[in-house]
C-alpha cells in the first residue's frame, strides 16, 4: 500500500507539460494512448525500480505499474485551456505560437490584415489587434518598436492586461529607455513584462535542445512576472528573473553583444601570436637568408606555427593563473579581502575560462601540426639524405642514452601535459561543471590546473635542454622563441610557490576567512571610502 501511494503520488506531481522524443510537449492532449517512455526517463524510472529491489521484492505486476503509470507522459486534465494572444505573425511570432500550441496552449494572433495572414500554425486563430486582445489576459508584443504607435489606440482593451516584450533593437542602447519601458509609457494602465528577446525562433522550433534555455524575464508587477515565467517553464525553458523593468535595457542589449568576455581573451592571443611569429621569422628566415643567402621560407607554413602555437598555449595557461597569483598579493599587502581589486584585475579574472579555452585550442593546433612533421618533404628529404651519407660513408651516429631519456621525458611530458590540459576543458564546460560541487570544481581547475602548468612547462624545458643556455643559439642576440615563453610560467610557478609556504598560506587563509590587518581602515572605508 505504501509504495501504491508513493506511486500515485508521482503521477500527481507529474500532471505538467510533458515532452515526448521530439521535443513536443504534449500537456492538453486529452488522448489516453501511451507513448515510449524517453531515455532519460526510462533510466530514472528503472533506476527507482532497481533501488527499490534493494530493500525489498518487487512483483512484476508492481514493476509494470512503475514503468507505465509512474511517469505519464500526457496530461489528463480537465482544466480549460489557456489562451494566449500574440500580435504580429512574423517568424518569432509564429515559431512561439507554435511552441505553444504544442504544450496545450490556445493562441489566437493579432495581424493588421488578419485576411491576408498566412504560414500560421495550425490551431490557431488570427483576427484583429482589437479582436484579439480580448480573448486573453497575456498579449506577446512581437513586433518592432517602430510599429508601437497603434497600441494607443487600443489603450482601453488593453488596460489591466500583462504586455510581454519580446523586441530586440539593431544597436546597443539605440534608444535614450529600453522598449519595454517605452511600452510602458506608450500603454500606462498595463503590466509590461520583458521576455523572450534572447530566445530566436530557430531556438524555439528546435526545442531549444541545441540552445540556450535561459530566458531574462524583468518586470515591476511581481503576479504579472510569475504568471509569464510559468509560461516559459511550460514552454521547457528556464525563466530567469533579472528584478524590474529598470533591467529591460540591459537585456535588450545581451542578444547585440558579440562575444563580450572573448574580446580581450582574441586580442591578447591576436598580439601574442603576431609577436612570436614575427620574432621566429627573423631568426629562423630573414637571419639565414641575410648572413648565408639560404632561402628558408618554405619553413613558413608549418614549421613556426608549430613553434608559435606551443609557445601561445603554454603563455595562456599561465595568465589563466597570473591574476589569481596578482590578488593573493595584494590581499597579503593590504591584509584584508573587504577591498576592491583594481577594474583591470577583474576583467582579467573573469576571462580566465575564455583564456584557457583559447590556448587548449593552441594545444590542439601543436598536436596537429607535429602528427603532419613525418609526411613533410623537408623532413622525409633530410632523413633519406642523412641516411644515404651514412650509408656512402660507412658511418653511424652512436647510441645516446642520455639523448633518448630527454626525448621520451620531453613526448611523455607533453602527453600528460596535453591529456590534462583537455580536462580542464572538458570540466569548464557548462553541462560538466553543473555536475560537480564546488570543493569538485575548484580541485580540478586549481590544483590540476598547476599541475597541467607543471607538466607543460617541464615539456618545454626538456625539449630545450642545454640549448637554452647555449651563446650559439643567439641569433642578432635574440634567444630562442621557447626562451621567452617561459617567462611567465616560471614566474607564475615560482611566486606560487612562495604563497603555498605555510607561514605564508596560514595569513592568506585567514585573510580570506574575514580577519583583517587593521579593522578600523575597514571600518572608515565603510563609512564612505570608494575602496569598498
Amino acid at each position: 500500500m505504501e509504495l501504491k501511494n508513493n506511486i500515485d503520488q508521482l503521477n500527481l506531481s507529474w500532471m505538467k507539460p510533458k515532452w515526448n522524443l521530439n521535443g513536443i510537449c504534449s500537456a492538453g492532449d486529452q488522448s489516453t494512448e501511451q507513448r515510449p517512455l524517453p531515455a532519460w526517463r526510462w533510466l530514472r524510472t528503472a533506476a527507482a525500480a532497481r533501488d527499490h529491489s534493494r530493500f525489498g521484492s518487487t512483483s512484476p505486476a508492481v514493476m509494470e505499474k512503475i514503468s507505465t503509470d509512474a511517469f505519464p507522459l500526457t496530461m489528463h486534465s480537465s482544466e480549460k485551456q489557456e489562451t494566449v494572444c500574440i500580435f504580429g505573425t512574423g517568424d518569432f511570432g509564429r515559431s512561439l505560437g507554435l511552441k505553444m500550441l504544442q504544450c496545450g496552449y490556445s493562441v489566437v494572433f493579432g495581424s493588421r490584415t488578419p485576411q491576408r495572414s498566412s504560414l500560421l500554425p495550425n490551431g490557431a486563430e488570427v483576427m484583429s489587434y482589437s479582436d484579439a486582445a480580448q480573448k486573453s489576459d497575456i498579449i506577446i508584443i512581437a513586433i518592432h518598436r517602430e510599429h508601437y504607435d497603434f497600441l494607443t489606440e487600443l489603450t482601453d482593451v488593453l488596460n489591466g492586461k500583462i504586455l510581454v516584450d519580446v523586441s530586440n533593437n539593431l544597436k546597443i542602447n539605440q534608444y535614450p529607455e529600453s522598449n519595454a519601458e517605452y511600452l510602458a509609457q506608450l500603454v500606462p494602465g498595463t503590466h509590461v513584462v520583458k521576455a523572450f528577446n534572447t530566445v530566436s525562433a530557430w531556438a524555439l522550433q528546435s526545442g531549444a535542445l541545441d540552445a540556450s534555455r535561459q530566458v531574462f524575464i524583468c518586470g515591476n508587477d511581481s503576479k504579472a512576472k510569475q504568471r509569464v515565467m510559468d509560461v516559459v517553464r511550460s514552454l521547457g525553458l528556464t525563466p530567469l528573473d533579472k528584478g524590474s523593468l529598470v533591467a529591460a535595457n540591459e537585456i535588450e542589449n545581451y542578444p547585440l553583444q558579440l562575444f563580450p568576455m572573448w574580446k580581450f581573451p582574441f586580442y591578447l592571443s591576436a598580439v601574442l601570436c603576431v609577436f612570436f611569429f614575427l620574432y621566429c621569422v627573423i631568426r629562423e628566415v630573414i637571419y639565414p637568408y641575410v648572413y648565408e643567402k639560404r632561402d628558408r621560407t618554405f619553413r613558413l607554413p608549418i614549421s613556426i606555427p608549430n613553434r608559435v602555437f606551443p609557445i601561445a598555449a603554454l603563455t595562456l595557461l599561465a595568465l589563466v593563473y597570473l591574476p589569481g597569483v596578482i590578488a593573493a598579493i595584494l590581499q597579503l599587502y593590504r591584509g584584508t579581502k573587504y577591498r576592491r581589486f583594481p577594474d583591470w584585475l577583474d576583467h582579467w579574472m573573469l576571462c580566465r575560462k575564455q583564456l584557457g579555452l583559447i590556448a587548449l585550442g593552441f594545444a590542439f593546433l601543436h598536436v596537429l601540426y607535429t602528427l603532419v612533421i613525418p609526411i613533410r618533404y623537408y623532413v622525409r628529404w633530410t632523413w633519406n639524405n642523412r641516411t644515404a651519407t651514412q650509408a656512402i660513408t660507412k658511418k653511424e651516429n652512436p647510441f645516446s642514452t642520455t639523448t633518448s631519456w630527454l626525448s621520451d621525458s620531453y613526448i611523455a611530458l607533453g602527453m600528460l601535459g596535453f591529456f590534462l590540459f583537455v580536462l580542464l576543458g572538458i570540466t569548464s564546460l557548462p553541462s560538466v561543471s553543473n555536475m560537480v560541487n564546488w570543493r569538485e570544481f575548484r580541485f580540478v581547475q586549481s590544483k590540476l590546473g598547476y599541475l597541467t602548468l607543471i607538466l607543460c612547462t617541464a615539456h618545454t624545458l626538456v625539449y630545450g635542454g642545454k640549448k637554452f643556455l647555449n651563446p650559439s643559439n643567439l641569433v642578432w642576440y635574440l634567444p630562442s622563441a621557447y626562451v621567452i615563453a617561459l617567462i611567465i610560467p616560471c614566474t607564475v610557478l615560482v611566486i606560487k610557490f612562495i604563497l603555498i609556504l605555510p607561514c605564508i598560506d596560514k595569513t592568506l587563509m585567514r585573510i580570506r576567512q574575514g580577519w583583517e590587518r587593521n579593522p578600523k581602515y575597514s571600518e572608515s572605508a565603510l563609512n564612505g571610502k570608494t575602496d569598498i
